[in-house]
């Protein structure tokens, strides 16, 4: 009950219930009464409450509720616990006041109590002086806060002398040149040589400080004893490790265990201040000064040891700048660490380290990229095998996002045969949701850095075969997630070329499960499209919608559809037009898409030199620029999304955009042949659902069944000279040429489109 009432008193302050003056005469009193209670835990309670209440007080109400009655209880006459609050209000009063009044009234308080016969409380006072400095300035700290601390380093009570050392590194800024040579040196180097000697808590709490005391007394140091320092830490990082016998830790007495835990502690803190001390032994002296000590923590046999000094692995990377080769394999023993501890601390900042492994020394250059690391590779495949193989998913998790990092890192082909099917194995048989998203995010970005038009087209098709038609309907649902990645690291126009029509044929999913999550998905589905030169990809994208609204017997998806519907209505097509919204989005897909050609265009180049040892021409690229929506090579059981080739020159630019239309239109009437072919039994439905093709959208569809033979014969021989023989066209009549996952087949109904549109037509 006490504990919760001083934290409900706390707790009105902070939302400011009541002014501070009501607070003050409300609340302050019962803090102030309960904070000599006879539990510890109580009292300290109530005095973290009193503590937060000091910073919104006035000083009017300090000095009358707090700092007069604290002359009284500051007293050796009163309890022990007493004189340890007034320590405590002490260090908190003294950035409230100005300097006169802390010299007249507080600081005879602490004198007093630096002095106490009790070494609690001497010890109290003295880890509250950092504060009570900051508070009076330098001069002040130097003439009353010194030579205190210098007395309480030499106090009989080991915890008086720890205190009084931590406080004394502290303050290392505040002091000048003179003080630190004169003063601490002295101290500093007196504290380390009885360190050994003295209680290993002592050894524990120097050895943190360390790397704080070196560098704040570095410009101090003479030559031999600069050495002095760095033997001493030498030595630090491996006390312990010369005891180690072999024996069975059973046989071992409690006491010697216990040694060595603290031991233990030494060199994790060690491992912790490495960084620091390159900057003291200046890092191109690393590989003669610390090299040696580095390679001991990286293979120290306890695990928190290793855990931290791969937590400073990057920091230490950084610092070494052209010399961070030399660390190579330290980074792959630790990518290779047993404990998975050490590894998800090494993978935090694993792109960085990879990156500067990859451009600093000497190895800079791309095609050096694998020689400067030769046993990467290796060491991230088991490394991710061992995450993969236990039971802590987000350690391995985390490694497979880090691997996005690899394009920037080793080459393409290094990716594609040692990660990539690794992902798709990932995606297709792991058990743990968030892995399997992070391997799909992870194969994207492979997928975009990729420099292989048929790798590319390879991947693609496995991404829609194994996924996208997949039997099993946890499959469908990842090539879900899948295209929403696509559709956040790729150009719209890619996802529009490849990814579109697999994606709204789940709309006929047997699994409720998939219809609901593709229904989530279709307004980022449609803001990949732009008007008017995906018109037709807008219009199947109705129909599927329309057919949802009309066939869906699943009441919890039938709703989704509804508010998707209203979304989808309320969103704004982009524009092929300068739009001011749409700005900084569409520079953004211009830059992915440019992009995107510049790789097919490097892999064209190699092919084109390959051929005949010529470039190719500024005529070519802009071609590949104009025509980067026309279908690329996939197998047949790939739908494309895309408008056909012309094979003649239009006169005028409304036959020209005439003309593209009705091929775009024919292609999508060959691609939703099949799936779309029962569309008019719904259309007395759908036209009270709100969402009802306009009568001018119905009359350029009706023009469909003119054109489709003619345009099919004559795009036959239409066929791109860049196009290799061997290869067959890509179709894009999904319902006629993929073959149909039973589990994934709409609806069944084969009547031809031609008839529908016809009777269409006739009733308008």
């Amino acid at each position: 009950m006490q504990l919760t009432a001083a934290v409900s008193f706390l707790t009105i302050l902070q939302e400011e219930s009541v002014s501070i003056h009501a607070y003050a005469h409300s609340f302050l009193q019962v803090i102030l009464l309960h904070l000599e209670h006879r539990d510890a835990g109580v009292s300290n309670a109530w005095l973290e409450t009193l503590l937060s209440v000091i910073e919104a007080l006035p000083k009017e109400t300090l000095r009358h509720e707090i700092l007069n009655p604290l002359v009284s209880k500051a007293q050796l006459s009163q309890t022990v616990q007493s004189r340890l609050v007034s320590c405590r209000i002490l260090g908190k009063l003294t950035n409230k006041f100005d300097a006169h009044t802390i010299k007249r009234e507080i600081l005879p308080l602490v004198k007093s109590l630096c002095q106490d016969v009790e070494y609690e409380v001497r010890s109290c006072m003295c880890r509250q002086l950092e504060n009570i400095a900051q508070g009076i300035g330098t001069e002040l700290t130097k003439s009353v806060v010194l030579p205190e601390l210098i007395e309480l380093s030499r106090d009989e009570g080991s915890s008086v002398r720890l205190a009084a050392f931590e406080t004394l590194v502290n303050l290392l800024d505040i002091f000048d040149t003179d003080d630190r040579s004169q003063t601490v040196l002295p101290l500093v180097k007196s504290f380390c040589e009885k360190s050994f000697k003295a209680d290993e808590s002592i050894l524990i709490s120097l050895s943190f400080h360390l790397g704080k005391l070196c560098h704040g007394l570095y410009g101090i140091f003479t030559p031999d004893q600069h050495l002095r320092f760095l033997e001493f830490y030498k030595k630090l990082c491996t006390l312990g490790l010369q005891q180690e016998n072999g024996h069975n830790e059973n046989q071992i007495p409690p006491q010697v265990l216990e040694q060595e835990k603290k031991y233990i502690s030494v060199r994790k803190n060690c491992a912790y201040n490495f960084p620091a001390m390159i900057i003291f032994v200046d890092p191109k002296n690393f590989h003669m000064e610390l090299y040696s000590t580095f390679f001991c923590l990286c293979h120290d046999p306890e695990v928190p040891v290793r855990y931290t000094i791969a937590i400073c692995f990057y920091e230490v990377s950084k610092l070494l700048n052209s010399g961070v080769y030399l660390i190579h394999k330290e980074l792959i023993t630790l990518l290779q660490d047993e404990s998975l501890e050490v590894l998800d601390a090494l993978i935090d900042h694993l792109p960085e380290i990879l990156e500067l492994m990859s451009t600093g020394g000497e190895s800079s250059s791309q095609e050096n990229k694998l020689s400067a690391l030769p046993d990467l590779i290796p060491a991230l495949t088991a490394a991710e095998q061992r995450a993969a193989a236990s039971l802590k998913w987000r350690t391995h998790e985390k490694l497979l996002q880090k691997f996005a990092c690899l394009p920037q890192i080793i080459s393409s082909d290094q990716i594609y045969y040692r990660f990539l099917q690794r992902m798709f194995t990932i995606m297709m048989t792991n058990n743990v949701l968030p892995v399997q998203k992070a391997a799909s995010r992870t194969l994207c970005i492979f997928l975009r850095y990729n420099r292989k038009q048929e790798q590319r087209h390879e991947v693609i098709q496995k991404l829609i075969e194994q996924l996208g038609q997949g039997k099993s309907y946890w499959n469908r649902l990842r090539f879900l997630d899948t295209c929403e990645f696509i559709i956040e690291i790729f150009s719209k126009s890619f996802f529009c070329k490849y990814f579109f029509l697999p994606a709204i044929e789940l709309t006929h999913d047997p699994v409720a499960n998939v219809r609901m999550k593709l229904c989530y998905l279709l307004p980022k589905v449609k803001s990949t499209l732009t008007i008017p030169a995906d018109k037709h990809l807008l219009q199947q994208l109705e129909m599927c919608v329309r057919k949802l609204l009309c066939q869906e017997k699943d009441k919890d998806v039938l709703a989704i559809v509804k508010r998707t519907v209203l979304e989808l209505d309320r969103m704004e097509m982009s524009m092929d037009a300068f739009q001011k919204k749409f700005y900084e989005k569409d520079l953004l897909d211009q830059e992915k898409e440019r992009e995107e050609l510049l790789l097919e265009m490097e892999q064209l180049e190699k092919e084109k030199q390959q051929n005949d040892g010529r470039p190719l021409s500024d005529k070519i690229f802009e071609k590949k620029r104009r025509d980067s929506k026309t279908p690329t090579l996939l197998p047949k059981s790939t739908p494309v999304s895309v408008p056909g080739p012309s094979s003649a020159t239009p006169s005028t630019s409304k036959e020209i955009k005439k003309s593209k239309l009705i091929r775009s239109q024919s292609f999508n009437n060959q691609a939703f042949h099949a799936k779309y072919g029962n569309l008019d039994k719904c259309s007395g439905k759908s036209s009270t659902s709100g969402y009802t093709p306009s009568a001018s959208s119905l009359a350029k569809t009706s023009m469909i069944s003119l054109t489709d033979e003619s345009f099919r014969n004559r795009n036959a021989s239409s066929v791109p000279t860049s196009f290799s023989p061997n290869t067959p066209l890509p179709s894009t009549s999904c319902g006629t040429s993929n073959p149909v996952d039973p589990k994934s087949s709409g609806s069944k109904d084969t009547q031809p489109r031609k008839t529908t549109l016809k009777s269409r037509k006739s009733n308008p």
